[in-house]
């Protein structure tokens, strides 16, 4: 999986200190500015940095945005509370509590509205946030085939697309949801959405296994 990161480079280590303050400001300015007058300058200035320590760490504005947003959904867990239903449960309701804060929201927005316009900037997106978050399908589905709640998929292929179907499920439904529709991602909805959710991977699984 691609790293979010640049290439490390000679010279002095970085700072992870650095790299926070500078990850924060550049989520506090899209908030505040927006992306068309979001700069390195200004995103430097609010994290007290040199604009050549941001130029050693990322290349540009596309690279810089889409780390700082991909941070914030690497704050997403999966947590294991005993079957697949709460599990999703759980992991929806952290993923809408994130895209309800002001900065996911607008970091989120801002790049997928960007990359439509830029294919680097899309592969860029697919890799530090897509790709990287779709752990949390591999690992939950992982758990509900050890607890015999999914049969397992011995195709790789297969399995690949599973996870993808079921990534693009959560992450559409919640996305519009919160983002598009403006309805809040509460208990009850997340209830009927897992039902829903998994009602479909029932049939997939007894059409696999027919066939």
């Amino acid at each position: 999986m691609q790293s979010r990161r640049p290439a490390s480079r000679t010279g002095r280590p970085r700072s992870a200190t650095a790299d926070a303050a500078i990850l924060a400001a550049t989520r506090e300015a899209l908030v505040e500015l927006g992306w068309s007058k979001l700069t390195l300058g200004d995103v430097a200035t609010r994290a007290g940095v040199a604009k050549t320590t941001l130029y050693r760490r990322w290349a540009g504005k596309n690279e810089l945005v889409v780390d700082a947003v991909a941070e914030l959904f690497d704050e997403l867990e999966l947590p294991d509370s005993g079957s697949l239903a709460a599990d999703i449960e759980g992991v929806v309701l952290q993923f809408a509590a994130i895209l309800a804060r002001p900065e996911a929201k607008s970091g989120l927005m801002a790049v997928v509205a960007e990359s439509t316009r830029e294919d680097a900037l899309r592969s860029r997106v697919r890799a530090s946030i897509v790709d990287r978050q779709k752990r949390l399908v591999v690992e939950g589905r992982a758990r509900a085939q050890a607890r015999g709640e999914l049969p397992a998929e011995p195709d790789p292929s297969t399995a690949a697309r599973t996870v993808d179907l079921i990534f693009d499920m959560v992450a559409g439904a919640v996305v519009h949801r919160t983002l598009v529709s403006g309805e809040p991602v509460d208990e009850e909805w997340v209830r009927g959405f897992t039902a829903v959710l998994l009602r479909g991977l029932a049939a997939e699984a007894g059409r696999t296994a027919a066939g």
